[in-house]
């Protein structure tokens, strides 16, 4: 049984590009992990081809079985968090372990801190 935590600063999920996303995570798990990273990226979903881009990943040294990491990232200035008809972008942060456990959380990047509305698309 595992246990996988990504918390942010101050529990803030929506950011303005070039800000800072600080926070921590946590594990715990049956055995030590191989190896642990944290990945900033974006992803589209609905209809079409499903895009992904990771733009920043931070690999955690010698993973304890039990462990607390901090971490920071620069934002970029683009794209933009996006909700159409047709397709939406979603940024998120992702820790991921050597035995394939995932946790994830999305966050919002845009000039309002709000996902942008596409209007008819």
């Amino acid at each position: 049984m595992s246990d996988l935590e990504i918390r942010t600063r101050d529990d803030k999920t929506n950011y303005v590009p070039g800000e800072e996303l600080a926070g921590e995570v946590s594990w715990r798990t049956d055995a030590a992990p191989r190896d642990a990273e944290l990945r900033l990226f974006w992803h589209t979903a609905g209809k079409g081809t499903q895009d992904v881009e990771v733009i920043e990943t931070i690999s955690f040294d010698s993973p304890a079985r039990s462990d607390r990491r901090p971490f920071r990232f620069t934002l970029p200035e683009s794209p933009y968090s996006f909700s159409g008809k047709l397709v939406s972008l979603i940024w998120a942060l992702e820790l991921v372990l050597a035995s394939g456990e995932t946790e994830r959380l999305d966050i919002v990047i845009s000039p309002t801190r709000n996902e942008i509305a596409l209007q008819g698309g």
